[in-house]
């Protein structure tokens, strides 16, 4: 094992960037899974930079309608070839990375993986993708770890995203899409419970949806620790102690039991399970609730009593509830009151969850997930195992059966797992735990990783190899309504950048997969469509054509049906007979049946427990994190953009003014946050906007601030979801701050 020091990567000589393609693209922005319409127009860059694109509004998509945030307009400076990576790495004996060529690049990742399958098996080597990566290399990477690899071990960072909400989905409806409904029905609703989501900053253009709720008559209700952005446009804003949503929720039935406010009349025809769950509800009385939460008893009554007056309403979640060791069962929770309620299956109403990933939702549909195959099929379904074998042309028996979960995956690396090859994540930052992952990656005998920057991660690998970026490919992402969109190349990739799947082609072929791999986005798509036919996210009827005349198709969309041959004037005249007309996808989910065995939702009977930890006389406080609106997921781009920068130039820890004064804190002076895991320094910043009893902290940044040191990675037992959301912690004053140094995450 090479050493592996940041401090000595290097990325050599800059190739002059290649030039733009002519004319106005119609694409969408690289960060969240709003996925916001945008434009992109060539011209001229500056000095050494060549041709460039800048952003255009792009008032058509009716997803954004125009409106862009700071990072989807300022999303093209990551192009720049001042901070991107433009060439192959290679870490040498000296412990350096290098520049190489591509071919010397390709050579040595195909023979540290196969090296280590040979000595090891193959499940010691290991897969790790991103929600962010397009819907064509989700597929192409799941197949490359189950095919070309034949390991188990595959799974990605979407895993920290929405799983306990897609595991609740799973339970309670048969299927999993983040929106059951697209956004416009949003403003149509009577009432949103928006449940840990700050909106107004992690996703800006959907805010608009809020406000014309409120415009048209609509109430919102806001549940989050904090008063931020988002808390401070509600009608009602609820600010339980962190870990606390399942009792949260659960004392709200209670309530709309109590009160009579159950529809029973939907409850009886479209459910089952409601007498078990309903027991369970029953425990959790007003009182106690309060006692859990914090939330008093006169504020629980008026969220029912807001939630239950209109004919329609809506529960939205997002990692707030979701990011626990009981996320599952709190996102169940919630979906009981939807159910029980008549909230659900019904126009203008729903549980949905907001992905917060830019394709959490297709890189899970098709292929990064540990457990699931293309078209969401279960691995262990051996109907699918053949389906989507015969589509690979490969033995069902060959493909390797369910792996480790993400986190799982990370903590067994240097141990079962000996080598990685990792696609578009950065959990040196984004993982809990973070210190001790730094350490699991370190002790890797061979990492890879392909990314468009070189991240933290990135810095500790043996092969380093640049891809292209989103303005520089075409291929498709599924956003959180799961509209399946188009983006379209607008530039040329500079000399020395390929796509990634251009990576996988030329690692299949030195394993010995010749065929399988295409390196054009549309082949790839074609496809997915076959492999996904028939699944539960049936992409079998979208095209790149449809989307781009429709705007996006939603899912699932199956196949048409081939004309009928039952007579033989048909079956003598196929060439003439009329066109089935193709399915216009399904924007509302679940308005006939929901996609269970018997068509009806099932209620899931859970109770509130405490978090994993809960505080004591060494850690007294609790830490919530989180993100700011200028910076996005680890930041290893948008902390390379120097506008965002500006706006959000480090961590800070956030702190009611009760906690400052009694830890002696003072407003932009450093602060020490130790949990059990570790210890982080960051400017205090005291607001009376946050709990007294809780801190929060964003995780964009590394170092000495990386608040991922301190999270706890107790795991979801259903989701396997760490519990991001919530821990003990200590806080201290620096008594003794250091030397200034640069801020975090500047880059020049």
């Amino acid at each position: 094992m090479h050493p592996r020091d940041p401090a000595t990567a290097t990325t050599g000589s800059t190739p002059a960037p290649a030039a733009a393609a002519t004319g106005v693209t119609a694409t969408h922005c690289p960060y969240c899974a709003l996925q916001c319409g945008m434009n992109l127009r060539p011209g001229p860059g500056a000095e050494g930079e060549g041709t460039t694109v800048t952003v255009e509004e792009r008032a058509d998509f009716p997803v954004n309608r125009g409106a862009l945030c700071g990072k989807g307009r300022t999303a093209p400076a990551v192009l720049s070839s001042r901070v991107r990576l433009t060439q192959p790495l290679i870490r040498t004996h000296a412990g350096q990375l290098e520049p190489a060529t591509w071919e010397e690049a390709l050579d040595a990742v195909a023979e540290g993986l196969a090296r280590t399958s040979r000595t090891h098996g193959p499940d010691a080597v290991g897969v790790f993708g991103g929600g962010g990566l397009t819907n064509e290399k989700a597929y192409a990477l799941g197949k490359f770890a189950r095919v070309a690899l034949g390991t188990s071990q595959i799974d990605y960072n979407g895993r920290f995203c929405m799983s306990s909400a897609a595991a609740a989905h799973q339970r309670a409806f048969g299927l999993d899409r983040g929106l059951p409904f697209p956004l416009e029905d949003i403003p149509r609703t009577g009432c949103v419970i928006l449940v840990g989501s700050n909106l107004a900053e992690t996703m800006p253009p959907a805010l608009r949806y809020l406000t014309e709720l409120k415009e048209n008559g609509g109430t919102l209700i806001v549940i989050d620790p904090r008063r931020t952005r988002t808390a401070e446009q509600a009608d009602l804003h609820l600010a339980p102690r962190p870990g606390t949503d399942l009792a949260l929720a659960l004392g709200l039935l209670h309530l709309v039991v109590a009160e009579g406010r159950t529809d029973d009349a939907f409850i009886a025809a479209r459910t089952t399970g409601w007498s078990e769950a309903r027991a369970g509800v029953m425990a959790h009385w007003p009182e106690l609730v309060e006692r859990l939460t914090g939330v008093p008893v006169p504020r629980l009554r008026e969220a029912v009593r807001m939630f239950c007056a209109p004919e329609t309403a809506m529960v939205l979640t997002a990692r707030g509830p979701e990011q626990h060791s009981k996320g599952t069962d709190t996102v169940g929770a919630w979906i009981n009151l939807c159910l029980a309620t008549g909230r659900a299956g019904r126009p203008y109403s729903g549980y949905g969850c907001l992905t917060g990933q830019g394709n959490g939702q297709g890189g899970r549909e098709h292929g990064q997930k540990a457990d699931q195959l293309p078209g969401y099929r279960k691995l262990t379904d051996p109907a699918a195992r053949a389906h989507v074998a015969g589509v690979w042309g490969v033995d069902p028996d060959s493909l390797p059966g369910p792996g480790r979960s993400a986190y799982e995956l990370l903590d067994a690396l240097g141990t079962d797992v000996r080598a990685l090859l990792l696609m578009g994540s950065n959990p040196v930052v984004s993982a809990p735990r973070a210190a001790h992952i730094e350490e699991r990656v370190r002790a890797l005998d061979f990492l890879a990783v392909a990314d468009v920057v070189l991240s933290e991660t990135a810095a500790l690998a043996d092969v380093v190899l640049p891809v292209t970026q989103w303005a520089e490919e075409s291929g498709t992402t599924t956003n959180l309504e799961g509209r399946v969109l188009l983006r379209r190349q607008a530039l040329t990739p500079p000399p020395g950048v390929r796509s990634d799947l251009h990576v996988l082609h030329g690692l299949a072929g030195r394993l010995g997969v010749e065929k399988g791999f295409p390196t054009d986005p549309e082949e790839v798509f074609e496809e997915l469509r076959r492999a996904s036919s028939g699944g539960p996210a049936d992409y079998a009827g979208i095209s790149y054509a449809r989307i781009e005349a429709e705007q996006g198709v939603f899912w699932p969309c199956p196949a048409a049906p081939e004309p009928d041959a039952d007579t033989p004037d048909t079956a003598t005249d196929t060439a003439t007979a009329a066109p089935t007309a193709p399915h216009p996808g399904t924007p509302r989910l679940f308005l006939d049946r929901f996609a269970t065995d018997d068509g009806r939702a099932r209620f899931v009977a859970v109770s509130h427990r405490d978090a994993a930890e809960v505080p004591d006389e060494e850690y007294p406080v609790l830490l919530t994190t989180g993100r700011v609106v200028a910076q996005y997921q680890s930041g290893a781009q948008t902390r390379r953009v120097a506008e965002l920068n500006a706006a959000a130039p480090g961590p800070f820890v956030e702190l009611h003014p009760r906690l400052a004064a009694r830890v002696g804190a003072q407003e932009g002076r450093p602060l020490v946050v130790v949990s059990r895991r570790g210890r982080v320094v960051a400017p205090a910043r005291i607001t009376d906007a946050i709990r007294a009893d809780t801190v929060f902290m964003p995780f964009h940044w590394p170092g000495e601030g990386r608040a991922n040191t301190l999270t706890n990675a107790a795991l979801d037992p259903v989701s396997r979801m760490p519990e991001f959301k919530v821990c003990a912690v200590r806080v201290e004053a620096l008594t003794d701050p250091p030397a200034p140094n640069e801020p975090a995450g500047q880059y020049t």
